[in-house]
Parts: structure tokens; sequence; C-alpha cells
């Protein structure tokens, strides 16, 4: 039997390669136990890992093995048993696997399933596969926030740990050549004419004297240069530069009327949670705008936007005016990426749902990535959701959905923003 062994460096993760391979081959069952993880948990915990378990008999690899080969005789033990067509009595006690997919056996032994557990970036890397935010980016970066250091030349100055060797080496090569080049012309000339004294005088020559010891002092002055001098270091010079970051502002719009109770409240609340959570893995920088309305409008902080109690009717029109100012005031459109969420049970005066389809049509729309609203009531439809139906038409990020209880939300958000054809 051959083994293959992959020895390749892997970084600090070595069995990283190992990992991506096995998540590609067991991707679907994957992704069923991440929609199953939801089903289970707390929208507030989706960005946690999920413990997979995978049963043992998916996890067979093919195994190439040489056969006995040539020719040989075998003989097989007859059935004392059965006989054709006689019928196989069920085991007692079921006879099938265990529970949790467990082989029993009489010694009191089995196989478990195997277990794999994934990280966090996994788990929402699947989770969030199938969908994408139309209009991801705008042309325009936002702010400065971060910097980051980056190489810019070479300075005379700086710490030992900066030194440029190279450069600092080339620099002292080109210093020993300009100050030695007068040196080494000069004394090519006294070698010459010494050769040419003592070709004519000999060597006693008072002149041939004079010249060596000139030669001497010629070669002593070149000898004497330093070989490197604090003039020629040079370091590596580094500067701080403005890194562009991507930001986007999230506004969450709920009504608080009397008619919206808490159970609706935190359905409201998981989908807006599921929403900030995508937004994260597009954005590196986000802001929450929270506005509750019944038949005023405001903006509040998360707790005051989710728990505390309101009665009265519904003006939808206050919260999406209210909206529209912040955006004009505080986030302009040409450097922030707009999202907005509306969740409501539907209930509006009937004079006032025209006026919310002309303010989101002219106010809003032209300036948002992505409105995506959704009605949370087991009713019939009222005026409400007729205006915004005639929005859709018109305005291709402009989304609208219904939930019916909890198990909706994930269907509902997947279908929100599920990858459009282009």
């Amino acid at each position: 039997m051959s083994h293959l062994v992959d020895r390749r460096l892997n970084g600090k993760n070595r069995s990283a390669v190992n990992r991506q391979r096995f998540l590609r081959r067991f991707k679907d069952q994957l992704k069923r136990a991440v929609a199953d993880a939801m089903a289970g948990r707390s929208i507030k915990d989706v960005d946690s890992g999920e413990k997979v378990s995978i049963p043992t008999r998916d996890l067979s690899e093919p195994v190439f093995s040489h056969g006995s080969g040539g020719r040989r005789e075998t003989i097989h033990p007859g059935n004392k048993e059965f006989s054709t067509g006689d019928r196989v009595k069920r085991p007692q006690g079921g006879g099938g696997a265990g529970g949790g997919g467990k082989q029993a056996s009489k010694d009191g032994e089995g196989e478990d399933d195997f277990v794999f557990e994934l990280s966090r970036d996994e788990f929402l890397d699947l989770f969030f596969e199938d969908l994408a935010l139309p209009e991801l980016i705008k042309t325009q970066l936002a702010k400065i926030p971060e910097w980051k250091n980056i190489r810019a030349g070479y300075t005379t100055a700086g710490v030992p740990s900066n030194i440029n060797v190279v450069r600092s080496l080339k620099g002292a090569l080109a210093r020993r050549t300009a100050i030695g080049a007068p040196h080494r012309t000069r004394l090519r000339e006294l070698e010459q004419e010494l050769e040419e004294i003592l070709a004519s005088e000999g060597e006693g020559s008072p002149e041939a004297e004079r010249l060596r010891e000139e030669i001497r002092h010629l070669r002593f002055r070149i000898e004497a240069i330093p070989f490197i001098d604090t003039f020629d270091l040079r370091y590596n010079n580094r500067i701080r530069q403005p890194k562009p970051t991507t930001q986007a502002v999230m506004f969450c719009i709920m009504d608080v009327s009397g008619s919206m109770d808490q159970e609706r409240k935190d359905l409201a609340k998981r989908f807006f949670t599921l929403l900030y959570l995508f937004l994260t893995r597009n954005y590196e920088r986000i802001e929450v705008v929270f506005i509750r309305h019944h038949t005023v409008a405001k903006e509040v902080d998360e707790q005051e936007f989710f728990y505390s109690r309101e009665t009265g009717g519904t003006v939808v029109s206050s919260a999406l005016s209210l909206m529209a100012d912040i955006v004009s005031e505080r986030y302009s459109p040409g450097a922030w990426n707009i999202y907005a969420a509306q969740a409501s049970d539907g209930d509006n005066w009937q004079d006032d749902s025209p006026q919310c389809r002309e303010i989101l049509s002219a106010r809003i729309m032209p300036f948002v990535q992505y409105f995506a609203y959704v009605e949370i009531t087991p009713d019939r439809h009222q005026s409400l959701w007729e205006e915004y139906q005639k929005l859709q038409t018109t305005h291709k990020q402009f989304a609208m959905q219904e939930i019916g209880g909890a198990e909706d939300i994930y269907p509902v958000f997947r279908e929100l923003f599920k990858r459009r054809m282009a």
C-alpha cells in the first residue's frame, strides 16, 4: 500500500490544507448543520462556532492495495440455515444501529460519529455563502480612522535595527572610490616614473629613493580611508500613511405603537441583529441609528429602542422623515453606504401610507444602498403594504417580505439578500 504525505509548510497552522480539504468535501453536511444551528440558538449568538457530527460511514477514504494475483482455488462454507425463498426474521431488539449513529456490539464497544468544530469565521462563511449585499461599496471610501506604516526611502538617522546594510555598503564603496581616486591616479604616475628612473639611473639613485618614499606615503593615505563611516549609514525610512476604510450606516426603524407587542419586537430585534452581523462581514466601520415611532418618531439608543413601552396610534411617515433629515445632516451619501431596515405590523393611518411612499421615493431611495421592509403579522396586509408594493417596480434596491414567526426570520433574510443574477 502506498501512503502520500504532504509535508509542505502551512505556517503556524500546520493542518490548514487538510482542514480546507475537509471543509470542501463535507460542505453540504456542514451547511445543513449551520442551518439547523440557526433554529436552535439565539440570533445574538450566531457569530460563534458550531460542533458538527458527521457519520463515520461518510468518512471512509478510497484505498489502493495490491491484489493477490495469479490463479487460486477457494472453497466457501455452505449455508445450513436458509434456502432460496426463505423469509428472514427480524432480529430481536430492532437490530439496527444504536442511537446517535453508533454501531452496537456485544462487547459494549461502538464507533462514534466524527465531531468537527467549526470556527467563528468558518461558521459565518457557510452561513452567508449564498448571500450578497447589492451595490456593496461606493466608489468613494470613507474617513481616515486608521494608519499604516509604509516604506519611504532611506534616512541618515535611525535606530540600529533599521539599518539597511546593502545601501550603507554601497554608500561606503562610493565614498572610498571618490576620496581615493586622486591618490590612485597620482600613485600610478609615480610608479611609472620610478620604473623609468630605475631603468636609466639604477637602484641607488636619489631620485628613485624620493619616488619610493612618496609612493609609500600615498599608499598609506589610501589605506587610511575607513572602510565604513557614520556618514555612510542609511536607515530604512517608514512613514505613517492614512489607510482608507469602508464604512456604512444602518438605520433600524420600528413601530412601537400599542399593536406591536413584545413578541413582535423580539422578532424585529432578531432580524436587525442578523442584518448588522451581515454588514460587519462586508464593512470595516458601521454605525447604527435607531428610530422608533408611534404617532411621532425620535432617535433613541438600543435599550430604549427595543424595550421601552409605548401606546397610541401609528404614523409611519414621521420615522421616514426623521431618517431623511438625519441622512442629510450627518451621513453624506457620497461617503457613506446607507442601509435601512424597517419592521412593522403593517398598521398605519390610512391617509399616511401614500405619504410614506412619496417620502421613500423622493428623499430616501435615491441615496440608500438597500432598504428592507419586513411586516410581522399573521393578518392580512393593510394599506402600507400595498403602497410599498408600488415602490418595488421602480426601485430595485427596495425589498419587502412578511414574517409570521421566529422560524421565518432566516428564510426571509436569505430571500431579501440572496445573490441577484447580473
